[in-house]
């Protein structure tokens, strides 16, 4: 695991822009094409904002980077809760990414329906196995959850679905989600957390007892791929290992 910590949210960022563009930069002189999987909420707002503006936008070649989501909310895209949506307004709207190279998870058909068909655009994509998406990027809530695996939901444990989907009854709504067994076959990982409010939660994830059911990150370990978390000064306060 590489723990990358900055100053403040802007410094982490600014870092994570040049990590993510370096490493499509890489993949692309191996192969012809980058998978890379995009996350919602608000932390990587900035993030996408930088990769949109020089000189990244110019060093990374969209044309061949294909893009998917960790996850998503069932709402239409026109909500402004969508993942999808805040995505297209900070980063895909402003890039010369290839429409078809886009993949979104669809919200308006049944949440189970959706799932389904997701799945089936990755065993377009992915044998079953062997590495799966080039980069993945995440984030982690104040609850220790990650894409859609929230604490004590039986989504976490998942060991054949790459995509699900399920009723998240404390927001009252569906949501998609990738699974572990898809997640952990990645070639990158990279989760973004910045804040006071996240110190607590990155603790128990990175040192606490293995309880994925009560911090659900921790599940997301790759098999054979390198784990990295970006964060700041302010939520690795209560890290013993700080390097």
């Amino acid at each position: 695991m590489n723990l990358h910590i900055q100053q403040n949210p802007e410094a982490v960022s600014l870092e994570l822009a040049e990590w993510i563009t370096a490493s499509i930069e890489s993949v692309l002189q191996k192969q012809d094409k980058c998978t890379l999987v995009l996350t919602g909420g608000n932390s990587p707002k900035r993030l996408y904002e930088l990769l949109a503006t020089s000189p990244y936008k110019e060093r990374i070649d969209w044309r061949r980077v294909h893009i998917f989501w960790g996850d998503e909310r069932a709402v239409p895209f026109t909500d402004d809760r969508n993942n999808a949506k805040m995505t297209y307004e900070h980063l895909l709207s402003k890039v010369p990414v290839l429409g078809e190279h886009v993949h979104i998870m669809r919200t308006d058909i049944e949440p189970e329906q959706s799932a389904t068909e997701y799945e089936k655009i990755l065993h377009g994509y992915f044998e079953e196995t062997g590495k799966s998406f080039d980069i993945v990027l995440s984030g982690m809530g104040d609850d220790g959850h990650t894409l859609s695996l929230f604490p004590g939901t039986a989504v976490i444990h998942e060991k054949k679905l790459w995509v699900k989907a399920f009723y998240l009854a404390p927001q009252q709504m569906f949501r998609i989600t990738l699974t572990a067994p898809i997640v952990n076959r990645a070639a990158k990982i990279a989760f973004l957390t910045f804040g006071s409010g996240k110190a607590h939660a990155l603790k128990e994830v990175l040192e606490g007892k293995y309880n994925p059911d009560i911090y659900p990150s921790q599940i997301i370990q790759p098999v054979r791929g390198e784990l990295h978390w970006f964060t700041d000064i302010a939520a690795a306060t209560e890290l013993k290992e700080k390097k």
